[in-house]
């Protein structure tokens, strides 16, 4: 299996756990919840992987620089 398929099944699990977890309720606001949820983790580990790097970060995550910066700052993370 490959990493996205693993990384895709990690989601589909968590994501059963929260439906689940809900016991019938409406979930609302699903999209946002979840980007709010996996972007600072993922921007931290992205940038502790890179030393702080920002262009490293930036070519990894495929995002603009400026983008990468607006969005560490957006998490109140410092480089």
């Amino acid at each position: 299996m490959n990493k996205i398929n693993n990384l895709a099944n990690n989601i589909d699990a968590l994501l059963d756990q929260y439906f689940n977890d809900l016991s019938g309720e409406t979930s609302q606001d699903l999209y946002e919840m979840v980007i709010k949820s996996i972007e600072r983790p993922l921007l931290l580990y992205v940038m502790n992987f890179s030393e702080g790097n920002q262009s490293k970060a930036s070519q990894i995550l495929g995002l603009n620089r400026n983008t990468l910066r607006k969005k560490l700052k957006l998490h109140n993370i410092d480089t």
